[in-house]
């Protein structure tokens, strides 16, 4: 998996590729969110677009992302998710912890609404 780090109007995006199906690879997320957090940046997008397989390692890490941001009182948002990807949010009822967006501009956008 590759992660690419982008900003816009001060909210982090990460725009992930490949598959997150745990391992080293997609500890990478992780990773980047306890480095952002270090940071003090409190909003981000993980764009999942091009993530075409996620497996229950990849949802824990997932899930390990948005604990980290929101012990700093942030919020990670999804945007471009999959419909595989989406319905196994679905089914293990993790969707209930993330806003999922259409695109990244949709969830950008969301984060300077809330701002406002």
């Amino acid at each position: 998996m590759r992660i690419k780090e982008s900003f816009k109007n001060k909210v982090a995006i990460l725009t992930l590729k490949g598959d997150m199906m745990g391992g080293p690879d997609s500890g990478k997320l992780h990773d980047k969110i306890k480095s952002l957090a270090a940071d003090n940046i409190t909003r981000v997008v993980v764009d999942l677009s091009n993530i075409k397989y996620m497996n229950s390692s990849g949802l824990g890490i997932l899930m390990a992302s948005f604990g980290t941001i929101t012990k700093i009182n942030g919020m990670i948002k999804l945007a471009g998710t999959t419909e595989k990807v989406k319905s196994l949010l679905i089914i293990t009822q993790l969707i209930q912890f993330f806003d999922d967006y259409k695109n990244v501009d949709h969830a950008v956008a969301a984060f300077l609404t809330e701002a406002g």
